[in-house]
């Protein structure tokens, strides 16, 4: 019979980690199990086993916040607004004062005659100032625009001019004719355009009968250069700087393609002078009408009188 009360070596012993450890080393040596029972070494005591399970943990609850829990930030205290606050409405006084001192100097410089010109044209690079429809009166415009299409055409002019003598040059023509041209372009456009141009814009602006002088006096020199530059004698280097009728008919003997270009820097030399002698035509005849060539030899008369004295 001691053989049926032996230790079953597949028994798995069931530890309770909150028992005593002395009790447990009682009961795990003094019991066995056979047959679905317990019995002990001992036949004078039975102690019945007991399953002993971990308690549950009490459930979470579920969070579907992926950053952890949120944390309140506090704003800013009053004491900080107010600061803020009072910064703001510094700087908007700082602002005001600023506007107020422009616009006060810009009433100064109105009243001084002095006006302020923005740089508008060309769109592309602004380096003049130009607004025919806002600043000259309507019944000028047109006149004003003819105007301006003649210092267009000379920048035209001179430009072609380059090209056909640069052609000329390479063609073995000498280089101090391109210089020349060179020479022309630089000092033609700026000159034109502040010398007569500005004149006549500034004239019809503010109706002043000492611009209409200036105009008058140097636009004579602008068309006297234009003959010149459509003619082409040959006085500087057998006229051969500028594209003139005689330069055409001495280069397309040589050079065909040349000559060509020459003769079609003739061309746009005899517009400019037409559209010149139109310009100050109608810019005399409003002179005259308006009665500005009296009032220009009283003021004439007045300088000289202060010379004088």
């Amino acid at each position: 019979m001691a053989g049926r009360y032996d230790k079953n070596p597949f028994d798995e012993e069931e530890v309770n980690p909150f028992s005593d450890p002395a009790v447990k080393g009682k009961t795990s040596s003094q019991s066995n199990y056979s047959g679905g029972a317990f019995y002990t070494t001992n036949p004078g005591s039975v102690a019945p086993a007991s399953n002993s399970r971990l308690a549950p943990l009490n459930p979470e609850p579920a969070d579907y916040n992926y950053f952890g829990a949120t944390v309140d930030i506090p704003l800013d205290s009053s004491k900080d607004l107010k600061k803020k606050e009072k910064e703001l409405q510094a700087k908007e006084a700082e602002l005001k004062r600023r506007e107020q001192e422009v616009r006060r100097k810009e009433e100064a410089a109105a009243r001084a005659g002095i006006v302020l010109e923005e740089k508008n044209w060309p769109p592309f690079f602004p380096i003049i100032h130009h607004d025919i429809a806002n600043e000259i009166p309507i019944h000028l415009q047109r006149l004003q625009y003819v105007a301006f299409t003649s210092l267009l055409g000379l920048v035209l002019c001179l430009t072609w001019n380059v090209v056909a003598v640069t052609a000329a040059w390479i063609k073995g023509e000498g280089v101090k004719i391109w210089f020349l041209a060179i020479i022309y372009f630089i000092a033609g456009v700026p000159g034109a355009y502040v010398l007569w141009y500005r004149p006549l814009y500034r004239a019809f602006r503010t109706d002043s009968a000492m611009k209409f002088g200036w105009f008058f006096l140097f636009y004579l020199l602008h068309l006297g250069f234009c003959i010149l530059a459509a003619v082409a004698p040959p006085i500087v280097f057998k006229g051969k700087s500028l594209t003139g009728i005689l330069s055409a008919i001495d280069v397309i003997d040589d050079h065909t393609v040349i000559g060509i270009l020459y003769f079609i820097g003739f061309g746009l030399f005899c517009l400019e002078i037409l559209v010149g002698i139109w310009v100050i035509q109608q810019v005399g005849m409003y002179f005259r009408g308006s009665g500005k060539a009296a009032e220009m030899k009283r003021e004439a008369a007045r300088g000289t009188l202060r010379a004088a004295i």
